[in-house]
């Protein structure tokens, strides 16, 4: 596929989702500051990954040219996820004061505001997912099991309790964490995109081992970039990983070692859905994560 046709894809799809997170949580109520709050961070940007995930697997698994339809499931992911960089973000947590190049929630809000609004983005996903129309009542609630799946105590937060109270040090622990923090929401978003639209089996493993590799490569690069990258790019302070002592793949692989392990893992990607990637969207999406700056 070609750089030109796949920005533009890639742009629609973002489009997409910017535009229906923008319509969320405009209600003028007594609590209004709460949807100020979480508004705030859901519109902060971002390359909208997951969602983009979920509306190209969407139409492969058979929405075609109704991708749309999908929208609602795509959309609760960036919500949960939007909600898990609030709360990691806390001084509790990684005690961040940037994200996405700007303040952090509990730096404009409060520390108390910031908590509500992640505890009020969680259940407001799957409140979408399981009233969005276009979605068959089987799609809607797989797709709000894969999403509780990778997201609770068996996955993301699992993953964050791992990073944050574990101190992991080896290979094999560091791959434990972001499997769970990491590449747990990145298979959601896939497999809510199959879901969605009643995929086969076929097509669900290849997206399993897709994601699986692609969440990998994803942070390895993100370790890569907190001692190589560029704060005004990153969107985020540079060196904070070794400021607060953790260890990194870059720790132990070295900047070189991060290179090749990212490389390999695109190529496990690319090969695994190989098959169903008849335009080399996802080849390139793929690709494109593996030398991101930002």
């Amino acid at each position: 596929m070609e750089k030109a046709v796949f920005d533009a894809r890639y742009e629609v799809y973002r489009q997409a989702v910017e535009e229906y997170l923008n319509g969320q949580f405009t209600e003028q109520t007594d609590w209004s500051d709460l949807y100020d709050s979480m508004r705030y961070s859901l519109l902060a940007g971002g390359k909208r990954i997951r969602p983009v995930l979920t509306l190209e697997f969407a139409r492969i698994a058979g929405a075609g040219e109704d991708w749309r339809s999908a929208l609602p499931a795509a959309c609760a992911l960036e919500l949960v996820h939007t909600y898990s960089l609030i709360h990691d973000d806390l001084p509790c947590m990684d005690d961040d004061d940037l994200r996405r190049g700007k303040p952090t929630n509990h730096k404009v809000y409060g520390e108390t505001m910031a908590v509500l609004a992640g505890d009020a983005l969680q259940p407001a996903a799957y409140e979408r997912i399981l009233t969005a129309p276009g979605i068959s009542e089987g799609g809607r609630l797989e797709c709000a099991l894969l999403l509780a799946r990778a997201s609770g105590p068996d996955g993301m937060v699992a993953g964050q309790v791992l990073d944050t109270l574990h101190a992991p040090k080896t290979g094999d622990e560091l791959h434990q964490v972001h499997r769970l923090k990491t590449s747990a929401m990145i298979s959601a978003a896939c497999a809510m995109g199959c879901a969605a639209f009643g995929a086969g089996p076929e097509l669900r493993t290849a997206a399993e081992e897709y994601a699986q590799q692609i969440g990998i490569a994803f942070q390895i690069r993100d370790d890569m970039l907190d001692v190589i990258g560029d704060e005004a790019t990153f969107g985020k302070p540079i060196g904070s990983d070794k400021e607060e002592g953790k260890v990194t793949f870059a720790d132990l692989l070295g900047i070189e070692g991060c290179e090749q392990a990212v490389r390999e893992c695109t190529e496990k990607a690319v090969a695994a859905i190989a098959p169903y990637d008849a335009d080399g969207f996802l080849t390139f999406f793929a690709e494109r994560l593996a030398s991101r700056m930002k």
